[in-house]
């Protein structure tokens, strides 16, 4: 993976605030966003701060992060049942390339509008955000 940087990869100030790291992946670092009303995944692949695009990836890494998506999109649906999955890379607020997967119920409070820039968060208790993460890392350590 030649663009991956790891001794020089930092997170976007923005992203470091709203998240909690859960681990890194062989590309990506995955965060939860610390926002109760959503199980919301957040993949930041790490690359140079500079790329923002899907298409900056080179073919390997741009497969890596396929990968990874479809392995926290499975977590979610295996372990919560949503009624959805969305994915989605916007990078209108934060530059920095990342992947939004979030599970969505239609009961949620943004159904079926996106979840982005809507109401405000609610942080996490500690022992949801640990019990939410665990089961995270664990599901990785069965792959």
């Amino acid at each position: 993976m030649s663009k991956v940087i790891l001794s020089d990869f930092k997170l976007d100030e923005r992203l470091d605030n709203d998240t909690v790291f859960v681990q890194d992946l062989k590309l990506s670092r995955l965060l939860i966003m610390n926002d109760s009303r959503y199980l919301w995944l957040i993949l930041v692949p790490r690359v140079s701060f500079n790329i923002s695009e899907l298409f900056e990836l080179s073919d390997e890494e741009f497969s890596e992060l396929h990968r990874e998506i479809k392995i926290c999109s499975e977590f979610l649906n295996k372990e919560y049942n949503p009624t959805k999955i969305n994915v989605a890379s916007l990078g209108n607020v934060v530059k920095q390339m990342h992947i939004h997967i979030v599970a969505r119920y239609e009961n949620d409070e943004t159904w079926p509008a996106p979840v982005w820039g809507k109401g405000k968060a609610i942080a996490y208790r500690n022992t949801d955000l640990q019990d939410f993460s665990m089961k995270m890392q664990k599901y990785l350590q069965k792959l």
